[in-house]
């Protein structure tokens, strides 16, 4: 076993002037990022919509719901898929580093139309056990049942598995696991008709990692090039301890379920 934290070896040390002068041009390349950033913004949120026909219910702590329900009062839904499949003792470690962020953010997006909540396949007492157990207060409805994981690309049929035939991320790959993780985006009108406006996968998902965005700022940045799988240092948020070590030959394993079955694989990126 090994720590996943490198040797920080000091770059060139500059004079005040020096240092001045390379921040300053290297603002600029930032500023010039931001800007293309609000160009790409602006450009998702003009990708037509597609009407949403078929009727899709959760089971949440409010009872039975439909997908035009979980919005409240509110026109604008961002779900997050997380993967808890049916059976699992734990939900992913990956999708728990980022639902450590969503408790914060839920309440500001309220205030701009927009709510946030969590869907899993798992049945319901499985997701709130789990969910009770890392003191999360956001919104998680259970999709168990019906085709919405199926249908928005984040999980998978043993016939899909086997045949590495499965679609995520809008292309075939060989999936290792039933479930996978995603972002899905929804507005509804006046008339109540729900329309999906967009979905994202794998690093579409990075805009949601808090600490990633904080890593990037430090000086070993994310610190993952050594480690077979990126996010193998992460663990959930009551594993973590004193004498915490990383296997850099770690792959990505999902969660055991129930009886001591485990599938496991290598996550895409």
């Amino acid at each position: 076993m090994a720590t996943s934290q490198t040797k920080l070896e000091l770059p060139k040390v500059v004079s005040p002037a020096e240092w001045l002068a390379a921040r300053k041009e290297h603002l600029a390349k930032e500023k010039e990022f931001t800007r293309l950033r609000d160009e790409l913004s602006r450009q998702r949120r003009e990708l037509p919509w597609e009407k949403v026909e078929k009727q899709y219910m959760f089971e949440g702590s409010r009872g039975t719901e439909s997908l035009a329900d979980l919005f409240g009062t509110r026109s604008q839904l961002l779900m997050y898929h997380f993967m808890l499949g049916p059976g699992w003792e734990e939900g992913c470690k990956s999708c728990s580093f980022l639902a450590d962020h969503f408790d914060g953010a839920a309440i500001h997006l309220a205030q701009r139309d927009v709510t946030f909540l969590v869907v899993s396949r798992a049945p319901l007492a499985e997701i709130e056990a789990f969910k009770k157990r890392m003191g999360w207060q956001f919104k998680w409805v259970s999709s168990f049942g019906s085709d919405f994981n199926y249908d928005y690309g984040v999980s998978f049929t043993k016939e899909e598995i086997a045949g590495g035939s499965a679609l995520y991320n809008y292309g075939s790959i060989e999936f290792p696991i039933e479930e996978a993780p995603g972002a899905s985006v929804f507005a509804k009108d006046a008339a109540g008709d729900v329309f999906h406006t967009y979905s994202t996968y794998t690093r579409g998902l990075d805009i949601l990692v808090g600490a990633y965005n904080l890593l990037d700022l430090a000086p070993r940045g994310r610190d993952e090039e050594s480690l077979a799988f990126s996010m193998a240092w992460v663990r959930h948020h009551d594993r973590y301890g004193d004498g915490y070590l990383v296997d850099p030959a770690a792959l990505y394993s999902a969660p055991e379920k129930s009886g001591g079955e485990c599938c496991s694989g290598e996550e895409t990126s």
